[in-house]
């Protein structure tokens, strides 16, 4: 096995010299290049160190740190945070940062692009603006950029866009500008230059690649050829060491075999000792236990006994108990009855005192309502006899004013002029409303007085009174809709009149241009007490009633509008109003200005 570890390590330090030898060309053959390149990267950066402490900021005090970006997959950025490490902008420490995109471009206050990767440099200068980002390109255009480097053999040399720099706020310093190349055409020439030394460079590049990769080749087939004898050879020796492993294990367990018997035996000794002492100790116990089991018998049969005494002196206690929690339960039943005699004798003594008390003062309540209710009794048959009166004997000198004008119009209108014409139509109007305002009155004194309340199909009511408002409905082009119209108990009468006077305000109460639009529903409520009503809802689109006239909108003679725009006598919702309340239900309303208004009144189930 050591001869064969020894042969493989041979082997092993054979391929690494042939490799050595092989890949010696090549670093030659490289190493020259590359120390160019690395003073070139670490030039490069230095390039970019020294133009951003070449650049005065506006906002240098306000950063905590410099930053400079990359844009790209360009290994610079390696370069520059090597660089960061030992150096400092403006004193402050340097962290550089990789974008992908354009776009990403931000918080930053150097932007290092090379001309490699084909960045387009106006949509970066675009994206740039009023960002107070300093841009510096590589290889780039003549003044494309802001401050623009070119490789010229092993060093840089650069030109700067004074323009670009000034619109952006920034002050260079005279050094910067002292160095500079200044003229396009040198630029141009510069940089046919570098282009020149870089196809140069390429072309002797790829001469040596292809001589590497033909070595390399080589290398790698008496590398496969080494490395399979190896294998094989490491193969065998695997197995060796595996047999030689197993021939140790065996070797091993045989010797623990042997020392466990030998243990065995003696362990097996110990053990006959311990049995033969504990045997002759069980011995002596047997004799003992035997004697003490006759003692227990004789003690077994004396407690047999006295159990049998205790069993039947429980049962006479038993009874007794029995008979003792009946008694004491039949007292306790007694007790209670009694209180509860006592207390119901004590409440009913207080309930009769109490509603003796109570009863007094209901008595003399009553007698105080029956009064009240006398009076109003008779201070309504009062004030409706003086409305009714009053309203009779105001018609009877309206009537002859109104006579009296009209064969005054009859007989002199040519003798007289407009104005007097005027007059007396004024006064003719002005007599006719004042009689529609007394009937108006004398109805409203006679709501509430019907008390002969029918079923009424509330549909068919509002069918007939369409046919009856046919004229106003059909010169205004109204619809008028319902929805859910239960049968009601109520007076025909005044149920008509508090459908009618809602439905033709809806018509007349809305604007010249719009169509009038009328809905009419009804659902089924309960309020605190658990009372059901039909709640009905009349809602036009008419003009609306302003929020500071709702409250006295139910007033008798309220109106809101004057005669020339709206016809009426301002008592239309007194009426519903009465009409509503005298049924036992409540109206309100919900309105908008210039969108419309829902009348809501309830009747009681």
């Amino acid at each position: 096995m050591i001869v064969i570890t020894t042969k493989s390590s041979l082997n092993l330090k054979a391929i690494l010299a042939f490799l050595l030898l092989c890949f010696l060309f090549k670093g030659t053959a490289q190493s020259q290049e590359s120390n160019n390149e690395e003073i070139k990267r670490l030039q490069r950066s230095i390039f970019i160190f020294n133009f951003a402490q070449q650049v005065s900021w506006s906002n240098l005090e306000d950063l905590d740190q410099f930053t400079i970006g990359v844009l790209g997959p360009d290994r610079t950025i390696i370069d520059l945070k090597s660089l960061s490490l030992k150096r400092r902008i403006f004193n402050k420490p340097v962290q550089v940062v990789n974008f992908n995109t354009v776009n990403d471009i931000g918080n930053i206050q150097v932007l290092y692009v090379n001309n490699h990767y084909n960045y387009n440099i106006n949509y970066i200068l675009n994206k740039l603006a009023n960002k107070n980002i300093l841009l510096i390109t590589e290889d780039y255009n003549y003044n494309a950029s802001m401050i623009n480097m070119v490789n010229v053999d092993n060093s840089f040399e650069y030109e700067i866009n004074e323009k670009n720099l000034e619109r952006e706020g920034f002050e260079t310093a005279e050094s910067l500008g002292s160095h500079a190349i200044t003229s396009s055409d040198k630029w141009k020439l510069l940089y046919k230059d570098a282009s020149n030394n870089l196809n140069k460079t390429k072309d002797t590049s790829a001469l040596q690649e292809v001589i590497i990769k033909n070595s390399e080749k080589e290398i790698l087939d008496k590398t496969k050829t080494i490395l399979d004898k190896n294998n094989e050879i490491d193969t065998i020796s695997i197995k060796l060491n595996d047999q030689k492993n197993w021939i140790d294990q065996l070797n091993q367990y045989n010797r623990k075999q042997d020392k466990k018997i030998e243990d065995k035996v003696a362990i097996e000794k110990q053990l006959e000792q311990i049995i033969n002492s504990q045997i002759d100790t069980l011995k002596s116990q047997s004799e003992t236990i035997r004697e003490s089991n006759e003692k227990i018998k004789v003690q077994n049969d004396f407690l047999t006994t006295l159990y049998q005494d205790i069993e039947k002196k429980q049962g006479i206690l038993k009874e007794n108990d029995s008979q003792i929690s009946k008694l004491t339960l039949f007292n306790y039943l007694l007790a209670a009855l009694a209180l509860l005699t006592l207390i119901a004798f004590y409440s009913i003594y207080r309930m009769y005192i109490s509603n003796k008390k109570y009863l007094k003062i209901l008595k003399q309540k009553s007698a105080v309502i029956y009064k009240q209710t006398q009076k109003l009794a008779s201070q309504n048959k009062e004030l409706e006899q003086f409305a009714y009166i009053t309203s009779h004997d105001l018609k009877e000198p309206l009537n002859t004013i109104s006579g009296l004008i009209v064969l005054l119009l009859d007989e002199y209108e040519d003798k007289l002029d407009k104005d007097g014409q005027m007059s007396l139509n004024f006064i003719n109007e002005s007599s006719l409303r004042m009689k529609s305002l007394i009937d108006s009155l004398l109805d409203y004194s006679r709501l509430g007085k019907i008390k002969e309340y029918n079923a009424i199909n509330t549909s068919t009511l509002i069918e007939a009174i369409k046919i009856d408002l046919g004229g106003m409905i059909s010169k205004a082009n109204a619809k008028i809709t319902t929805k859910n119209l239960p049968i009601i108990t109520g007076s025909d009468v005044e149920i008509r009149l508090l459908f009618q006077n809602l439905i033709s305000n809806g018509v007349k109460f809305i604007d010249a241009k719009t169509t009038p639009n009328i809905m009419i529903s009804c659902i089924k409520t309960e309020d605190e007490e658990s009372h059901e009503y039909w709640q009905f809802a009349v809602t036009d689109n008419g003009i609306g009633i302003p929020e500071n006239y709702q409250d006295r909108i139910f007033a008798i003679f309220q109106r809101l509008h004057n005669r020339e725009k709206y016809e009426g006598t301002g008592i239309g919702l007194a009426h519903c109003k009465k009409i509503v309340e005298s049924h036992g239900g409540k109206i309100w309303l919900k309105s908008k200005e210039g969108i419309g208004t829902t009348f809501y009144f309830t009747i009681p189930v």
